[in-house]
């Protein structure tokens, strides 16, 4: 066990973790030149069109050190977008040390600090490396200066590489086999390993990826998942190399990966811990804290008839995205579907693209929402998931919603322009605090529902690129909010309602109707769009009728002629009216969400 080091890499987006990830494997020759490719270890294609890390990724090398002894080290490669951090808290309880990158020409940003306090809390040895020295922008010393304030570390703790060039790798790896601590364990004790992801297979079921933490398991014997009190057989035992390499044993320490042939996702959890039958352990590990979703919405197939589809892709992609969660729900408009659970609008947007790319589902996604607690009349309090969960005003006591700490680093230059934005948002100014003369850090208390919709692209684009956001849930506090019902034709559709606050009730429903005026087809009657609170109308438009030319054949005449014949076309006109369904297309579901 003394040669084992478990190690993940964490940082902010974009600092170059994969890159650095890659040259590592090719400095263990752990992956042929062949197979060699950028982002080798994201394996999706949306990982590699966006160029962002959506998965952990945990792999094996074998290092020979400068003593002449072989490690073996165990590696994840952790995401860096804030929609994605459970990946990292369940990375970082895998393991006992890991590289913190900084982007020299970047610095330390949000995701850096609430990554960094994720592993200070886990007692990892950190060690910080500074990336991208090779580039012409690149600020080493004021970099080094910001890392020495972030961690207090020396200067000479700091590592230069750069992931581009390979620079500084062969350093990194002799400082993860002085730094970071061999695993601690017994391997004669009854066995305990802590799954910390898993991912399923079509051909060979669920395979759960593990940390062992005391004892030993080998191949083909019958093991108990402790929480779910499922047991099986190890069908199989690896370790997580470029693919997977079967053994026959693996001890305390060590990372592996188990087959048990398991197809149904629900009887392994993340989390859970794995023990013999033969010599179990007395009590399971302490997993992870369960995930708190940030944002809701609704997912419903286009056909009813693909719910049970729907179903099971969902429980599939939550093998492989333990941060997914999901409940069935009617709407009136869209039939059966699922209310989902998300830590953010990138992590929705990625589940709506997979569901599409790996199981061939096309479903409409309902406006998002954040959870309320309502307190009615009678004093009962109720957590309202959907606006339709809401009771009428008059049972309404109060209603509280949920608020953030935010955390943003940005260039002095633009604390007006990210002021004036939070402030539109209802936001708190908390606190003002200059880490460098060039880099300040600003917290505000803010509204969740406020930041779900376009918060992060609109900061990204006042402070042209230049600021980092970060976030907590904080509390819940009590707000003016109402429901906000959209009609046509006087028939409210569900999908559409949303809760917003009273002071932007007005507007919000002034946009979506004319949106929606955009985006209706045009039927042969008239379809009046209305934005209402309770019984009151706040914004309309109208989509006037087709009408045919019933007076193209009078020509001349009397004036009475042509006014019986408009008369008879009113009359088709407002009978349609009353029989007429006004069907939302998909397309419009899905504009919607992208108001301004």
């Amino acid at each position: 066990m003394k040669n084992i080091r478990n190690f993940c890499v964490i940082a902010h987006i974009d600092h170059g973790k994969s890159t650095l990830s890659d040259r590592l494997l090719e400095f263990t020759k752990t992956i042929s030149e062949r197979k060699m490719q950028n982002q080798a270890l994201d394996d999706m294609d949306l990982e590699r069109e966006r160029g962002i890390t959506i998965k952990s990724h945990a792999i094996q090398m074998d290092y020979l050190h400068t003593d002449g002894q072989m490690y073996t080290f165990n590696m994840i490669d952790t995401p860096g977008h804030v929609d994605f951090s459970y990946e990292v808290s369940r990375s970082i309880a895998a393991c006992e040390g890991a590289l913190l990158l900084v982007d020299a020409s970047q610095g330390v940003q949000a995701q850096t600090i609430s990554n960094l306090y994720l592993a200070i809390e886990n007692d990892l040895e950190i060690i910080p490396v500074l990336n991208k020295v090779d580039m012409e922008s690149a600020m080493v010393e004021e970099m080094s200066d910001q890392i020495i304030d972030l961690i207090g570390c020396e200067k000479e703790e700091i590592l230069l590489a750069s992931g581009k060039t390979g620079l500084g790798v062969p350093d990194i790896m002799a400082a993860i086999v002085d730094r970071i601590p061999a695993p601690v364990g017994d391997v004669n004790a009854p066995a305990q390993a802590l799954i910390f992801d898993s991912v399923f297979n079509p051909y060979r079921g669920v395979i759960a990826y593990f940390r062992m933490m005391n004892g030993t398991l080998k191949s083909k014997e019958g093991v108990r998942f402790m929480n779910t009190e499922a047991e099986y057989a190890a069908d199989e035992i690896g370790v997580l190399k470029m693919d997977l390499e079967p053994k026959k044993s693996i001890s305390a320490g060590n990372v592996g990966y188990i087959v048990t042939g398991v197809k149904e996702s629900k009887e392994i959890k993340v989390g859970d811990t794995i023990t013999s039958i033969e010599k179990p352990a007395e009590a399971p590990i302490d997993g992870f804290e369960d995930v708190k979703p940030m944002v809701f919405a609704g997912i419903f197939p286009i056909d009813n008839d693909d719910f049970e589809d729907l179903r099971d892709s969902l429980e599939k992609l939550q093998l492989n995205d333990a941060s997914l969660v999901f409940e069935p729900e009617t709407s009136v408009a869209l039939g059966f579907g699922f209310r989902c659970g998300f830590l953010g609008m990138l992590h929705l947007e990625i589940i709506q693209e997979r569901l599409s790319r790996e199981f061939n589902m096309d479903v409409i996604t309902t406006v998002p929402n954040v959870s309320y607690f309502a307190t009615d009349t009678k004093g009962k309090r109720f957590v309202v998931n959907t606006p339709n969960d809401l009771p009428e005003a008059n049972h309404l006591e109060s209603v509280e919603e949920p608020y953030i700490d935010a955390q943003i680093i940005t260039k002095p230059e633009y604390i007006g322009t990210i002021m004036t934005l939070c402030m539109d948002k209802r936001g708190i100014l908390t606190k003002q605090h200059y880490l460098t003369p060039e880099r300040v850090e600003l917290s505000f208390h803010l509204p969740l529902a406020e930041i779900v919709f376009d918060f992060y692209d609109r900061l990204k684009s006042v402070t042209r690129g230049y600021a980092s956001f970060d976030y907590q849930p904080l509390d819940y506090r009590k707000s003016d909010l109402v429901k906000l019902d959209m009609l046509l034709n006087g028939d409210p559709v569900d999908a559409l309602s949303a809760l917003v606050h009273r002071t932007k009730a007005q507007s919000f429903g002034r946009k979506i109707c004319s949106r929606l005026k955009e985006l209706l087809p045009r039927q042969q009657f008239m379809i009046a769009i209305q934005a209402a609170i309770g019984s009151k109308i706040v914004a309309r438009e109208t989509i006037s009728a087709l009408r045919k030319d019933v007076t193209a054949k009078c020509y001349g005449g009397d004036i009475s002629r042509k006014r019986k014949l408009l008369e008879k076309q009113k009359k088709g006109k407002k009978k349609m009216r009353q029989i007429g369904n006004v069907e939302v297309p998909q397309k419009a579901f899905l504009e919607v969400l992208k108001l301004d």
